[in-house]
């Protein structure tokens, strides 16, 4: 009876030491999981084992070794060219094994409301040519990971979500403009390509960076790093901390973002802000300055729309947003903004043409990530002006069969001011040299602006098809 009573304990205690040692993973290293191809992958998780964790990898049958250091440990593994299924296996005294991994492109999606807009669309706002895109969608070789949506006080080590494949039923609720890139780069590439998506609509910048990031502007409150859910989600840090540092570490090539709605109202701190968190987030990776390609937000707010007080004082404001993110494409080193001033939706904030969106940024991945150096991706940009009496003359780079959409004669969205800063419409009218603008009432012009408004729907392209952002060509005061 004592034999089979010191049998039994002996059993549970190695059972129990077992369990106590079994290797603890985040939800972003699990089955079907991409790893980015050619490189050194960092792999953590945790283990209260005092041995060694050991790691196994199938695509080269390699063997590395790690210590855990207060129960956390973390290890690099070389992975090959594009391929797969594969697996790994860790053993810390019990094997935990993963398996179907693919090796290829790895990307973050984050943002506010239009990265986050699914396929399926939102209540009343559906996205165009979804049934379609969803109806075709079935594709073994794109893995999504929709993260959870969660606002903390303090960095978390976890953001809950499992990777799957593309299928009609997942990517009805994946970001339609983050499966619309993913699947261009894996028919152009010919590689797996796997998408993390971590986005929240209507967020603040403030909410996706650092303590420390958030260290050169005094006026925004930090919370308490208590360990809580906070209760709004453009808290400032929460979304960082929930979100984005769980995923620090995990090899990409790069980040797609779409945000700056939830900012509109002061393009000046965006202006600052939005360097900072990207350098901040590039730091804390560890893996160099990543691809960063953002989308400036679309035009919309209709001056025929009635409006509600807050709405009327933010319409002039909008402009200077998309102003604030053209600048910052000049801050950010390897950074590239994809322009959408043709496809905006005139009473939504979420245009439901999210194909575009997805085409323009993979045009700029393909052309200076991927070296398609056949792909363009620029549209015009504008580089200076000459006034000759009561007309000017403005060029640009990327201008090669310069054109409003459509073929028309003219556009009417410039406008011309004198030095009073009264803006009046302006006739425009492409020439050899560049666009010759004038307007009969300012016979001495000082300043030109390009659908410089919360809503113009953007006509000037070039021989891509590729549209020019607004612009204005003055520094006047940004109205308060």
């Amino acid at each position: 009876m004592k034999l089979k009573f010191f049998l039994s304990a002996l059993s549970l205690f190695f059972l129990s030491t077992s369990s106590w040692a079994k290797v603890v993973l985040p939800s972003v290293f699990s089955n079907g999981m991409v790893l980015q191809r050619n490189a050194e992958v960092a792999i953590w998780g945790s283990s209260d084992t005092q041995k060694e964790v050991v790691i196994n990898t199938s695509w080269n049958g390699k063997s590395y070794k790690v210590k855990a250091t207060a129960g956390q440990w973390k290890a690099k593994v070389t992975t090959p060219a594009a391929g797969g299924p594969y697996t790994i296996t860790i053993n810390d005294g019990e094997e935990t094994k993963l398996q179907d991994i693919l090796i290829g492109e790895v990307w973050v999606a984050s943002g506010q409301s239009n990265m986050e807009m699914p396929l399926r669309g939102f209540k009343d706002q559906p996205v165009s040519n979804a049934e379609e895109i969803i109806k075709n969608a079935a594709n073994n070789k794109i893995r999504l990971f929709l993260g959870e949506k969660v606002t903390w006080s303090n960095p978390l080590n976890e953001v809950k979500g499992q990777w799957q494949a593309a299928t009609p039923t997942v990517v009805t609720e994946f970001s339609a403009v983050a499966y619309g890139f993913a699947k261009i780069l894996q028919e152009k590439l010919k590689v797996p390509v796997g998408i993390i998506q971590v986005a929240w609509g209507g967020t603040l910048v403030q909410a996706w960076m650092s303590a420390k990031s958030l260290g050169p502007y005094p006026e925004v409150k930090i919370p308490e790093a208590n360990n809580t859910a906070l209760k709004d989600k453009n808290v400032a840090t929460g979304l960082f901390n929930a979100m984005i540092h769980p995923i620090l570490g995990y090899n990409i090539k790069g980040v797609i973002w779409y945000q700056g709605e939830q900012n509109r109202h002061e393009p000046e701190n965006y202006l600052k802000m939005f360097p900072d968190m990207v350098n901040d987030w590039r730091s804390r990776w560890g893996i160099g300055n990543f691809a960063f390609y953002y989308v400036q937000i679309a035009p919309y707010i209709s001056k025929t729309e009635k409006l509600s007080k807050a709405l009327e004082e933010l319409q002039p404001k909008v402009p200077f947003l998309r102003e604030v993110q053209l600048k910052a494409e000049q801050i950010i080193p390897n950074s590239g903004m994809a322009v959408i001033m043709d496809v905006g939706a005139q009473n939504t904030i979420h245009p439901p043409d999210k194909q575009t969106v997805s085409d323009r940024l993979s045009f700029i991945a393909l052309n200076k990530s991927y070296g398609f150096k056949n792909v363009a991706y620029q549209g015009p940009v504008y580089k200076s002006q000459s006034v000759n009496g009561s007309k000017v003359l403005l060029k640009f780079d990327y201008a090669k069969q310069l054109k409003f959409k459509g073929d028309a004669k003219e556009s009417s969205n410039f406008e011309v001011a004198g030095k009073n800063q009264v803006f009046y419409p302006a006739k425009a009218v492409i020439t050899k040299d560049g666009i010759l603008v004038s307007a009969s009432e300012v016979a001495e012009p000082v300043s030109v602006r390009y659908a410089f408004k919360a809503w113009a729907l953007g006509d000037l392209v070039n021989e891509h098809g590729l549209p020019a952002s607004s612009f204005r060509t003055d520094n006047w005061v940004i109205p308060m």
